[in-house]
């Protein structure tokens, strides 16, 4: 095999899992690393203990974007990156919170839509629980776990290939987006943690 079929292949044989609750520039990132690997969507509220397939892999019965219950072999570990990019709430929420679908998605309760997390002035949604879910850390993981801040990739993204050891990403703002007074303040302590973080956490 000639060399350059050498890299390619293991190159192919990375797998990246996106991880994000919805709105935090998962899509965007899985389109960018499909040429260096095979890329999942992954909403799962959830991280497993040890690392596990995804909706129908391997005998699977789970939604698509969903960890199925099913282990990873351990010698199989080192082909997988599992990347968890998150946002800054007050931007993520505005438009997926009013898509019923997106709620299910994301494990969240039916009635945690936009509407109603801005009359009860709570997280409905239940935001931290899930960025709690991939940031703390936890020993009894198998696998580790890049945690990735959306403000800070499209200047920072060098970085991030860096550590996945591929090539450029190639990864340009087009968001117009402005954030919602009323959501900053109801995730106002949450926004201020996110700020603090380092642009990549290894959890």
């Amino acid at each position: 095999m000639k060399l350059k079929n050498i890299y390619k292949y293991i190159i192919m044989v990375k797998k990246f899992y996106v991880c994000s609750y919805g709105g935090s520039g998962s899509k965007m990132l899985c389109k960018a690393l499909q040429k260096y690997g095979t890329t999942y969507h992954i909403h799962s509220r959830y991280p497993p203990d040890k690392l596990e397939y995804i909706g129908t892999e391997n005998g699977g019965n789970a939604y698509s974007e969903w960890f199925n219950g099913i282990t990873i072999p351990e010698n199989k570990l080192s082909d997988y990156y599992v990347i968890y990019i998150y946002r800054n709430p007050s931007y993520a929420l505005q438009q997926r919170t009013a898509n019923p679908n997106h709620l299910k998605h994301i494990q969240a309760p039916n009635d945690s839509n936009l509407d109603n997390i801005l009359n009860t002035g709570k997280d409905l949604v239940k935001i931290k629980e899930f960025y709690n879910n991939y940031t703390r850390v936890n020993q009894k993981r198998n696998y580790k776990i890049c945690c990735v801040k959306y403000e800070d990739i499209f200047c920072k993204q060098d970085e991030l290939s860096k550590l996945l050891g591929i090539g450029k990403l190639n990864l340009i703002n087009t968001s117009n987006r402005k954030s919602h007074k009323q959501l900053d303040i109801i995730y106002s302590n949450l926004i201020k943690e996110m700020e603090d973080n380092e642009f990549i956490m290894i959890r």
